[in-house]
């Protein structure tokens, strides 16, 4: 025989899984959201520094057809190395494991070409804003 009291015993466990299991589909969906949210930004980044390294690249490999004595063997191999790296980042596969390795050798190779060739150069991402600039309109 059940107790007519056994019900309101459970009440507070009762609301207490029901907030959970509410608390949990709606966390699923917001988390879902952010997780797209955070990926479209970082993937923007990554295919931001991509394009830099890609263009600067480009403009080393018009010097050097122009003029091939213009950067020592040296720095024309780093250039080639640079050029392999960017054509093997894995862009349609951002999960690869050797996503970041990759990104962390093209730093350092154009550290390396920049220095060598005695210019300052450096990739700090797209200027958000310019302070003291006047708007046109």
């Amino acid at each position: 025989m059940e107790d007519i009291f056994d019900t309101s015993l459970n009440l507070e466990e009762t609301h207490l899984k029901e907030g959970f299991d509410d608390g949990y589909k709606d966390g699923l969906i917001a988390g879902k959201e952010e997780g797209r949210q955070v990926g479209l930004k970082l993937g923007f980044e990554a295919g931001e520094e991509l394009g830099f390294y890609r263009g600067c690249v480009d403009v080393w490999k018009s010097v050097i057809r122009v003029d091939p004595t213009r950067f020592s063997d040296r720095v024309q191999k780093a250039i080639k190395q640079m050029s392999e790296l960017i054509e093997n980042y894995p862009v349609m596969n951002p999960e690869d494991e050797s996503v970041q390795e990759i990104m962390d050798s093209l730093r350092l190779k154009f550290r390396g070409i920049s220095a060598s060739m005695g210019v300052k150069l450096d990739y700090n991402g797209y200027p958000k804003s310019f302070s003291g600039a006047k708007e046109i309109f």
